[in-house]
């Protein structure tokens, strides 16, 4: 199996930088917090994996940083550049190494490396993988190297219901899509509050087995 190059698009957990629109619904500081919690599941998902990753960081200022640790230091740190989502996603498939691609981002605590691994095997040839969100978009996007081509995010209705449906729509009939489970990107209160929720029912399932 081809290693794939692990693109994790992220911004410090810091008060009006990230999680704007969490913030409005449990303030500025415990959004903060969520952040960083996220944050910190993401990075130990990717933990040990011995794969190639970029953390491609906005704002720019950023990059530069480690946050004590949080975005560990070998991993290299590049700004995501100008443009809409799938303008930035498409610069950093294109200038990544020849290979499959896995897109992440740090906004889904329950990510785990089985999940990237699962992603890495179904990524033969003309393979794509998704790991679909609870609103629509996608918490991960898998593309083999034979269908790394920047049209698949044009005209993509990014952060919205429709952003997973107008990916997959990009891409070209022969590729052979898999999803990974549902997971819950973190964006709003009543995403953490529904994330924390399914977290106490799996840990109450776990005591009774």
């Amino acid at each position: 199996m081809t290693r794939p190059t692990l693109l994790i698009f992220t911004k410090p957990p810091r008060i009006g930088v990230s999680k704007t629109r969490l913030a409005k619904d449990v303030g500025r500081a415990e959004a903060r917090r969520i952040a960083h919690y996220t944050t910190a599941k993401t990075m130990q998902a990717v933990k040990g994996l011995g794969w190639a990753c970029e953390l491609h960081i906005e704002p720019a200022r950023a990059v530069g940083e480690t946050l004590g640790g949080l975005w560990p230091a070998h991993i290299a740190h590049m700004p995501q550049g100008r443009g809409d989502l799938g303008d930035r996603m498409g610069k950093a498939m294109e200038n990544a190494p020849p290979g499959p691609v896995i897109f992440i981002g740090t906004d889904a605590p329950g990510i785990g490396q089985h999940h990237l691994l699962r992603a890495a095997r179904d990524l033969r040839h003309d393979g794509a993988v998704f790991g679909p969100a609870a609103d629509g978009g996608f918490w991960l996007l898998g593309l083999s190297q034979s269908l790394r081509d920047r049209r698949v995010f044009e005209g993509v209705r990014w952060s919205g219901p429709h952003a997973m449906e107008d990916v997959w729509s990009n891409l070209p009939s022969r590729a052979h899509v898999s999803l990974l489970p549902q997971l819950i990107d973190i964006d709003t209160g009543k995403d953490w509050i529904l994330f924390n929720r399914q977290s106490q029912n799996r840990q109450s399932a776990a005591r009774l087995i």
